[in-house]
C-alpha cells in the first residue's frame, strides 16, 4: 500500500542531511541549508557520517564472513547510499536475509526502488515502522526472519533521536530480548566527548528537525550490558577494527561496537 503521508520539504530531515554529507543527491534545499550550517559549525561532521558508513560495512562484513550470521534487522535504515547492509552481507554470504526498517516516506520510496536483492539465495525487504515500537518491528520481522536462529540487530546513528537514555535502553533491551542466543547488537551513535559536536546538535534542534541527542561514551557502552563484546569493545567508530592509518588521533565523536547475546 502506498505511503500517503506527505514528505515535508520545508523542514530538514536527518536522513536527507546525512545523504547530503555523504555526497548523495537525495535532499531538499532545507536539508542543504541545515547541512551546510552544521559543517560550518563543526566540519568534522562529514567525517562522522563517512566513518559511520565504514563502521557499518566492517561490522556487517565481520558478522557475515566471520561470525556466521545470515539474518540482519537494520532499524532506522536511512536513505540508501554506498554499500548498504544487504550488499555487504550478501557479498560475503549469498543466502543472507536483510530486513530494513524505517518510517520516513522518502526513505521508504527509495527502499522500494534501490534496496533490491543482489543474490538468488538471499532476501532483501523493508518494513514501515518506528524504532520506538520494537514489539511491532519484531512481530512483523517474523514474516521474513527465522527467530530460532541468530539475528544481527543494527542501530546505526539512530538512537540519538530517542528523547531519553531510558528510552534508548528500553528499545534496545526489548529488541535484544526478542532474539535468540547467538544474536548480535551492532550500534553506534554520536558522543558527548566533543563539546563543539554537542553544540552543533543543539543548533540543529532549533531548525525544526527531529532533535538528535548525543550520549556519553559511558552511556553508549552501557547499552551493551549483558552482551559479550567483540574486540576491541565499544570505541570511537574509526578505531573499530581499523588499522592505525585509518584512525583519527583521538577518534571521531561517535562511539560504537558489536556485542553477542550469550
Amino acid at each position: 500500500m502506498a505511503d500517503k503521508r506527505p514528505i515535508r520539504t520545508d523542514i530538514p530531515h536527518s536522513a536527507r542531511i546525512w545523504n547530503y554529507w555523504l555526497g548523495g543527491g537525495d535532499y531538499y534545499e532545507a536539508d542543504r541549508i541545515a547541512g551546510e550550517a552544521a559543517v560550518a559549525q563543526y566540519p568534522e561532521i562529514k567525517a562522522i557520517a563517512m566513518q559511520s558508513r565504514q563502521f557499518l560495512i566492517r561490522s556487517v562484513r565481520y558478522l557475515a564472513a566471520e561470525a556466521g550470521i545470515r539474518q540482519f534487522l537494520d532499524i532506522g535504515t536511512g536513505l540508501p547510499t554506498m554499500q548498504n547492509t544487504h550488499e555487504v552481507a550478501q557479498s560475503a554470504a549469498s543466502d543472507s536475509k536483510i530486513v530494513y526498517v524505517d518510517n520516513d516516506p522518502l526513505v521508504l520510496a527509495h527502499a522500494r526502488a534501490l534496496l533490491v536483492n543482489t543474490t538468488d539465495e538471499g532476501v532483501t525487504t523493508y518494513l514501515e515502522a518506528d524504532f520506538h515500537r520494537p514489539e511491532v518491528i519484531l512481530a512483523d520481522s517474523r514474516h521474513v526472519l527465522n527467530f530460532s536462529k541468530p539475528i544481527a540487530i543494527m542501530f546505526i546513528g539512530v538512537l540519538g533521536h530517542a528523547r531519553s537514555y531510558e528510552e534508548v535502553r528500553r528499545v534496545v533491551d526489548t529488541t535484544m530480548d526478542g532474539v535468540p542466543s547467538g544474536s548480535y547488537l551492532v550500534l553506534c551513535d554520536g558522543a558527548t566527548d566533543d563539546k563543539a559536536y554537542v553544540r552543533m546538535c543543539e543548533n540543529y534542534a532549533k531548525t525544526g528537525g527531529d532533535p538528535y541527542i548525543p550520549r556519553s561514551s559511558t552511556e553508549i557502552t552501557g547499552i551493551f550490558d549483558g552482551l559479550e563484546l567483540v574486540e576491541p569493545g565499544v570505541v570511537p567508530i574509526d578505531h573499530w577494527r581499523t588499522d592505525e592509518a585509518a584512525r583519527g588521533v583521538r577518534g571521531v565523536s561517535a562511539w560504537g561496537g558489536v556485542g553477542r547475546k550469550p
